[in-house]
């Protein structure tokens, strides 16, 4: 009588033959269809956040440029200047012949001392042996996002700042 309960306890539960017990191809396809959906929604919401990025990186790397020169102001002891081509979306620095890009999407402004700016559509930002600067404020934008970079005349210190985050 034991070897009979052996036997039944070793059948599956729900009675079916043991065949049956595996996953069909159409359930794998309907798993890995979910699972492509979930990672597509997961790359749309990383894309989104793309143009952020951009403006950001972009700020960030002229920001870098602005305290290159003021370093390098105070290093020489000489005057440096940060020209920028607001037609062209570029900019310069003093004695590199590189010519930084910024992305034709993003729309630049540039508040200075009058004899900084020219007709042609260049913008100086210019640091003075002492660490100073002619001082002003640029602006970048990106559709509806901004990004503003500070520098003070009195001082040379630049400051990054997101308008948005301070409201």
């Amino acid at each position: 009588m034991s070897a009979a309960r052996v036997r039944q306890s070793a059948r599956p539960l729900s009675g079916l033959p043991r065949t049956s017990l595996g996953f069909t191809l159409l359930e794998l396809m309907i798993v890995l269809f979910i699972v492509v959906l979930g990672f597509a929604a997961i790359g749309i919401s990383i894309s989104s956040g793309n143009e952020a990025t951009q403006l950001k990186a972009a700020s960030r790397d002229i920001v870098s440029a602005l305290r290159y020169v003021r370093g390098q102001a105070l290093m020489t002891h000489q005057e440096t200047v940060l020209t920028f081509d607001l037609k062209e979306n570029t900019y310069t620095v003093t004695g590199r012949d590189k010519v930084y890009d910024i992305a034709n999407t993003i729309d630049v402004t540039i508040v200075t001392g009058q004899n900084e700016l020219s007709g042609d559509g260049l913008g100086n930002i210019r640091f003075f042996a002492d660490g100073s600067s002619t001082g002003g404020r640029m602006t970048l934008e990106l559709k509806e996002l901004v990004w503003q970079i500070d520098i003070n005349w009195l001082t040379g210190q630049i400051e990054l700042h997101d308008p948005q985050a301070d409201e």
